[in-house]
């Protein structure tokens, strides 16, 4: 006759401790994948999104210590309502005003890791265009999320915002602003249709000369604005050129950012040797725009809009 199995006997102990043994494996799996979907107090809920850039990156739900490594993507941020979350920003970041007051952790370039870990961000927000791959893979080494983007054009950088917008889990924010921006850009596209369209070379920097190429966002910020970039076909997006290519362009505008720095100033653009055989500066015909244009960022549009009224006072001056 089979006996039945007892929990008395020396096999019934075995097999109830095997029960239990599975039962704790069980529970202790489930316990890993719940925690993981809904967090901890010590770990936030995660998810993953892919950035800019192609890559998978796990993100926290909803970033609360966000560190911006841009100006640029300071402006994003702040753009779509999350400024509130940001605890460390890139040097020369002063817009909006509020960005003035975050804590710095030094240039776009070389940043301190050390001063990025001791903010403890969440999260850091980074672009190709201006970071270095090697401050980002530092930093995601530390086991700190980066998301990163890489904006070209005007339409890049509307791109980029949706881009944050995901990063952050502000998509619905982030799709109101680049509507707004396009909104912008679209009605200064219907006050200069059919605009004579002045010829204009963007100087970056006069020695040695640095101006704006294909893909730039400057180059298309200045067309928006109803001219044309005399520059428009370079291959770079911030070439080099010698003061005579300059001169064979012959263009009748010259576009200053006005930064402060006295080599880029009208007046010293006038006594410059060499310069004078210039159209634009023979002419006189100097357009001058505020930093907003120096960042690829949602600024670039407040920028558009002041360079339109300058090539076009005819127009935007009623």
């Amino acid at each position: 006759m089979t006996r039945a199995l007892s929990s008395r006997g020396p096999g019934g102990r075995w097999s109830l401790m095997l029960l239990v043994a599975i039962g704790l494996l069980l529970y202790l799996s489930l316990s890993r994948t719940v925690m993981s979907a809904v967090g901890s107090p010590d770990r936030p809920m995660m998810r993953m999104v892919t950035d800019g850039v192609g890559r998978q990156v796990e993100v926290p739900d909803s970033p609360r210590r966000i560190i911006t490594l841009t100006p640029s993507l300071a402006e994003m941020t702040y753009s779509i309502g999350a400024g509130d979350a940001i605890v460390g920003v890139t040097d020369n970041t002063d817009y909006p005003d509020a960005a003035r007051t975050k804590p710095r952790v030094g240039g776009i370039v070389d940043p301190s890791i050390e001063r990025i870990v001791s903010l403890h961000p969440d999260l850091v927000l980074a672009t190709l265009e201006s970071n270095h791959p090697t401050t980002i893979d530092a930093i995601q080494r530390l086991g700190i999320p980066v998301f990163a983007i890489r904006p070209q054009g005007l339409e890049g950088i509307l791109q980029g915002i949706e881009q944050v917008g995901s990063a952050l889990n502000r998509v619905a924010q982030a799709h109101a602003e680049v509507g707004r921006l396009r909104a912008r850009q679209e009605a200064v596209g219907r006050r200069v249709a059919g605009l004579p369209k002045p010829r204009a070379f963007v100087l970056i920097w006069p020695d040695p000369v640095m101006t704006v190429g294909h893909h730039a966002f400057i180059t298309e910020a200045i067309e928006a604005a109803g001219a044309v970039c005399v520059t428009r076909d370079l291959p770079q997006e911030w070439p080099r050129l010698s003061l005579e290519e300059v001169v064979r362009l012959a263009p009748d505008t010259l576009v200053l950012i006005a930064n402060g720095h006295p080599t880029l100033q009208t007046e010293t653009m006038k006594s410059r040797p060499g310069w004078d055989r210039v159209p634009a500066v023979v002419a006189g015909r100097f357009v001058e725009v505020d930093a907003r244009l120096q960042h690829s960022s949602p600024a670039v549009f407040d920028a558009v809009e002041q360079l339109a009224a300058l090539f076009h006072p005819e127009v935007f001056q009623k």
